[in-house]
């Protein structure tokens, strides 16, 4: 009964103050916003999972600036349902859904041929798409799923489309990565996950293989103005938790402390459109600015560990 009776007092007290406060809770938990007001007539911009959550935000954004953006897809049902939302909302009609599925290189390589033929030119590469929390699962390649999708799949397309953004420059790439990043280790011995799996380290493991990726890449780039950063979104409501029941219920029960789509697409297209990063490169931001990179992510020596293992798992060269 006291227990009742304070709790009453309590809320009595401090209710109005929780109240007037929730605001400004509920924004700081949103974070940052890209202020950039620049504008991207005339540019192409390519963004892969751009069907739903921060992906699709970004392209909104970015179609809003008017870019032409291509929505690369595996889901091309709810792809052109984007699409055509794009479109309606921002009169911009030079947003395009295409095909492609990052858990088979034979559909990145026809994806990327298709592309070339159709687009001249490429100023801004997003690699988006990722899947989380994944069941044990290999890609059509043979590669476990967080790897082959969240990784290899982004490696492969980057490499198919480097010339046309080196002869569009200055032009930029942008790798979403995740905090996850900061427990992730690249297991060279067991990269696939054959002989022990858990699906959270392999998840970590494939965002610390996009911040290798992203440092390697911009040290080989340096010179041909392509930039070239990667990001942490935040904590988003989105369709990323769909094979965990348990961190499904976990976001909806505290989705009030978690970003929306639009607020989680804050940061990449802060890295795809700020004028201050225009020759910024090898760097990684959350929040719209510099943030802090794992010591296990800044190991140059392993980030051209794992760029070497990359390109014999996929059977290119790429120097």
């Amino acid at each position: 009964m006291m227990l009742l009776i304070l709790g009453t007092l309590l809320g009595i007290i401090f209710g109005p103050a929780l109240f007037i406060l929730v605001p400004y809770i509920r924004n700081y938990f949103a974070g940052a916003v890209c202020k950039s007001k620049a504008k991207l007539n005339g540019k192409v911009v390519l963004i892969t999972g751009a069907n739903t959550g921060i992906g699709k935000e970004t392209a909104r954004d970015l179609a809003k600036r008017g870019a032409r953006v291509i929505l690369a897809c595996r889901d091309t049902a709810k792809g052109e349902v984007a699409a055509c939302e794009i479109r309606a909302e921002t009169g911009n009609q030079q947003v395009i859904m295409k095909k492609l599925d990052l858990a088979d290189t034979k559909s990145i390589r026809q994806f990327a041929e298709n592309f070339l033929a159709e687009e001249k030119e490429l100023h801004i590469l997003i690699n988006n798409a990722g899947v989380m929390l994944y069941p044990y699962a290999k890609t059509a390649d043979g590669f476990e799923m967080h790897l082959g999708v969240n990784h290899l799949g982004h490696f492969l397309l980057t490499f198919l489309l480097l010339e046309r953004l080196k002869q569009s420059a200055p032009a930029r790439i942008v790798n979403v990565s995740s905090l996850a990043h900061l427990v992730g280790r690249i297991r060279f011995h067991d990269l696939q996950g054959e002989k022990f799996y858990q699906r959270g380290l392999a998840y970590c493991q494939s965002k610390v293989a996009n911040v290798h990726f992203t440092r390697e890449l911009a040290r080989r780039l340096q010179g041909t103005g392509v930039t070239v950063n990667a990001l942490h979104p935040g904590t988003v409501q989105s369709e990323l938790t769909r094979y965990s029941s348990v961190v499904s219920l976990l976001w909806k029960m505290f989705s009030f402390f978690l970003k929306t789509p639009q607020e989680g697409a804050q940061t990449s297209i802060y890295c795809a459109v700020a004028e201050e990063l225009e020759s910024v490169t090898g760097q990684y931001f959350s929040d719209c600015q510099p943030a802090y990179v794992s010591a296990h992510g800044r190991d140059d020596e392993t980030a051209k560990k794992l760029w070497k293992v990359s390109c014999e798992l996929l059977g290119i060269q790429w120097e």
